[in-house]
């Protein structure tokens, strides 16, 4: 079992708080991300799960067991880090067993659990070679095979594809999703970058500023965002957001509409504008327009557009896909 409840935690360094009262409820089994800009406190909360760091106040349970104060290596997690710290002189087989090996275990069970975890992450013909014969993403998979051989009741991914290109990045990315399916094993994955976030989680958590700004399916927060925060972040590229007099029309003070759902032509009806940039890449055609009194807009099309840098256009909104939010920033429901 692997179910992790978070209840009122918050965490300060000294008179500086960072985490303002986290309420969260992660199932056993599910695949949730933490995300969020630089210093919204998504590391920081992974380390207080972990029992890296101390809570100033509130519980954290797992599988209903309150483990604040507990030692990190007595709460049954395993830690995958951005660095893939690994042992130089080490073979592959020596760096997955060594938690075993101080643990105490006898050698054949070590061998036996670390001949599984290789065959898994294929690694089993690297099993006797150094971290320097492997390239990174070798290394990475040997990373997550010290964590394996532990048999956690909940991985805890700390941005571990950041040191990565961006093929590999892809790659990975669909190795660490295809794997915790396979173990069916909890997982909590911090990044900050959205597109990881959508495309591997079952749930997302979205933080800003220390505070859980909103928790669900990438769908849901994608689809119906509950502020102004969580529409611009969630997205690429981002939502477009609509002010003043514009705004007001729809009952809001301000409106957004996402990139696809601006449809952009010569004629017609909609805001007119002046293209400024323009994307083709194939698959899409992304179009930046200056619109006079409403500002810079972008839009998304599928496939080739006969539009270009220069020319004049028209941006009619999807009526159907747009979102209010009022002037504290939250979403307006229907």
């Amino acid at each position: 079992m692997g179910r992790i409840t978070l209840q009122g935690v918050r965490k300060s360094f000294g008179a500086h708080a960072v985490i303002h009262g986290a309420d969260l409820e992660i199932e056993d089994g599910t695949f949730v991300v933490f995300v969020g800009p630089s210093g919204c406190g998504k590391t920081t909360l992974l380390r207080l799960i972990a029992g890296l760091e101390d809570v100033t106040d509130g519980k954290i349970l797992i599988d209903d067991a309150n483990v604040v104060g507990v030692p990190a290596a007595k709460r049954g997690l395993s830690m995958v880090f951005q660095s893939y710290a690994l042992y130089p002189h080490m073979s592959v087989r020596g760096n997955i067993g060594f938690g075993l090996k101080m643990a105490g275990l006898p050698r054949p069970e070590i061998n036996r659990k670390v001949e599984a975890a290789a065959a898994t992450l294929n690694l089993t013909p690297y099993l006797d070679r150094k971290p320097r014969e492997l390239s990174g993403g070798q290394r990475q998979r040997v990373a997550i095979g010290r964590a394996i051989v532990r048999e956690p009741k909940a991985f805890l991914f700390d941005e571990p594809l950041s040191n990565l290109d961006a093929a590999l990045r892809v790659q990975m990315r669909l190795e660490i999703t295809t794997l915790q399916k396979q173990l069916a094993t909890t997982a909590i994955y911090v990044t900050h970058d959205q597109v990881e976030a959508m495309t591997m989680a079952d749930s997302i958590v979205v933080l800003n500023a220390g505070r859980i700004e909103q928790f669900g399916s990438p769908l849901e927060l994608y689809d119906r965002p509950d502020n102004l925060f969580v529409a611009g972040f969630i997205g690429s590229p981002r939502m477009n957001f609509i002010g003043k007099e514009t705004a007001t029309r729809y009952g809001a003070a301000t409106i957004g509409v996402r990139p696809e759902h601006l449809r952009a032509s010569r004629d017609g009806e909609g805001w007119e504008g002046k293209v400024t940039v323009a994307e083709h890449l194939g698959s899409d055609t992304f179009l930046h327009v200056d619109v006079s009194g409403v500002g810079k807009l972008t839009a998304r099309s599928v496939g080739e557009l006969g539009l270009t840098t220069g020319d004049h256009v028209r941006l009619q909104p999807d009526p159907g896909r747009i979102h209010r939010f009022d002037g504290d920033g939250k979403a307006i429901r229907t």
